[in-house]
């Protein structure tokens, strides 16, 4: 058995196990408290869930290749707040076009740091966070330092995220949208496939005429673009802009990639075990509170969960890694 047949069948027992974990952690959570399976709070769950999970597909992509993007909450704070600088100036704009001013804004942070990091060589944790700074200042600066409340913004703008599409509401429609093209675009498109060949081992990809360079730069593009995206989805579900939105909101989204078995070396991750990480962290940040669970035990027990997952990635690792070096000795 090859490689990639080993690591396969590594990632599936370890999906396997993410999911009987997740059901053990439901079903005591459950016996703690019998609110927690009922269909409001299942909604809710999912609703405060959806914007973690279309932002770690963007940075699922950029671990991928392996870099990593810190300014996600700039990012989001910037576009979120420009939508909601227009919207407020102008009740009557067309809520597509918000959305696609929002976009547009998250992929030009995108595509500074593609640059830095592809064409300059800078490392990725040094351009994202040196434009995570850059991006909020800019934040701050066109808002003047004031808020954007919701008597300011219009109906169709906030209904962006509390509306429902066949029964379903708005934030969770255009997750499962994007999971389900970033799944076949990861999957079954030369350039999805290649992400995992940078990934892997960039001086091989360079050496075979792979565009690793121009794979990079896209992969900081489509993050920020959905960091754009997240925003405006932010703004409209909390009807309020400001400047400190979503501080820190990039160690969620790194979190729940890293428990879906997203390796942050590179190379290696599934949208199945995305999902499953995504699930697993909304579930965590939703529970723990109806359990009564002190807030500052809330975030020592994800910090718990998260080392466990990491550990488990390397353990995976050099356990494939050991297991090709004996078939080469062999």
């Amino acid at each position: 058995m090859g490689k990639t047949g080993k690591i396969q069948i590594a990632e599936r027992f370890r999906e396997l196990g993410l999911v009987v974990f997740i059901i053990v952690v439901v079903i005591v959570i459950q016996f703690r408290n019998r609110e927690f399976l009922t269909i409001l709070n299942i909604r809710n769950l999912l609703n405060n869930t959806a914007i973690l999970g279309i932002l770690s597909v963007g940075m699922m992509m950029v671990l991928l290749t392996g870099g990593i993007d810190l300014s996600i909450g700039a990012t989001m704070a910037f576009s979120g707040m420009i939508a909601a600088l227009t919207v407020s100036a102008h009740p009557e704009s067309p809520t597509i076009l918000l959305v696609f001013e929002g976009v547009l804004a998250g992929a030009a942070v995108g595509v500074v740091i593609g640059l830095l990091v592809a064409r300059f060589s800078i490392l990725p944790i040094i351009a994202s966070l040196g434009m995570m700074n850059v991006v909020r200042g800019l934040t701050y600066l066109v808002s003047k330092g004031q808020w954007v409340s919701a008597y300011q913004m219009s109906a169709g703008f906030k209904n962006l995220a509390t509306g429902f599409v066949l029964g379903i509401n708005n934030l969770v429609f255009i997750a499962v949208i994007i999971y389900i093209v970033f799944y076949y675009w990861i999957n079954y498109t030369r350039t999805g496939r290649r992400m995992y060949a940078v990934g892997s081992n960039p001086e091989a990809a360079e050496v075979t005429g792979l565009p690793k360079k121009r794979i990079v730069f896209l992969a900081y593009v489509l993050m920020g673009a959905l960091a754009g995206l997240g925003g405006i989805l932010w703004v409209a579900k909390f009807a309020s802009a400001q400047g400190d939105t979503a501080v820190g909101y990039e160690m969620n989204v790194i979190a729940a990639c890293v428990l879906g078995g997203v390796s942050v070396s590179g190379g290696r991750g599934k949208v199945l075990g995305l999902v499953l990480g995504v699930i697993l962290f909304g579930i965590l940040a939703n529970a723990l509170p109806l359990v009564k669970v002190s807030p500052f035990w809330q975030q020592a027990i994800q910090g718990f969960v998260i080392l466990a997952a990491i550990i488990t990635n390397v353990l995976i690792k050099r356990n494939n890694d050991r297991a090709v070096l004996r078939r080469r000795v062999i």
